[in-house]
């Protein structure tokens, strides 16, 4: 099991995440994901809720965002951010790897800057692959990680395929 960062590690994480969402807005990476109005997307290691805020409003009413943090601080985050923006379609979760969804009911999974950061790397594909619908993705960004073993790490599971590679992520489809 993973253990959450110090508190103030993470306030000076959430610091630089939301200086990096103004001058890389998460509108537009997530625009090459390719989400619609309506869709389900989880956040995985959401943080401070940036790119969750982004998702909620481009799934719209119709659709929801799971945003999933093993840090309290995050969750709170989060939660403050979508009360301030009138955002009810966003359910946050507290775990470290456990999302708590039915098999099967995600579309997008996000998994930015996270996966360097933890030890289980095989058992958060694991539970991505399970909540995702059988044409789901899996879109990947981790500017702190080696990419070359984070992207051989995705698809060597067998539980992802490569689908494409924008200018921000990668995106994986889930393999049967």
């Amino acid at each position: 099991m993973d253990k959450p960062m110090h508190p103030l590690l993470f306030r000076g994480m959430a610091i630089e995440f939301r200086l990096r969402d103004l001058f890389s807005p998460p509108g537009k990476t997530l625009a090459e994901v390719g989400i619609r109005p309506g869709s389900v997307v989880l956040d995985f290691g959401c943080g401070p809720g940036g790119y969750s805020m982004a998702a909620a409003e481009q799934v719209g009413a119709s659709g929801k965002v799971y945003a999933l943090d093993i840090h309290p601080l995050a969750i709170r985050a989060v939660r403050r951010r979508a009360a301030k923006r009138a955002l009810t379609n966003i359910e946050t979760i507290l775990s470290d790897r456990a999302t708590g969804l039915s098999g099967g009911c995600g579309d997008v999974a996000l998994l930015y800057d996270t996966l360097h950061d933890v030890g289980d790397r095989k058992g958060i594909l694991e539970e991505l692959h399970r909540a995702l619908k059988a044409d789901g993705l899996l879109s990947f960004r981790d500017h702190r990680a080696q990419k070359d073993d984070l992207l051989s790490t995705i698809p060597g599971t067998g539980l992802f395929r490569p689908a494409r590679k924008g200018e921000r992520t990668y995106t994986f489809w889930k393999t049967p």
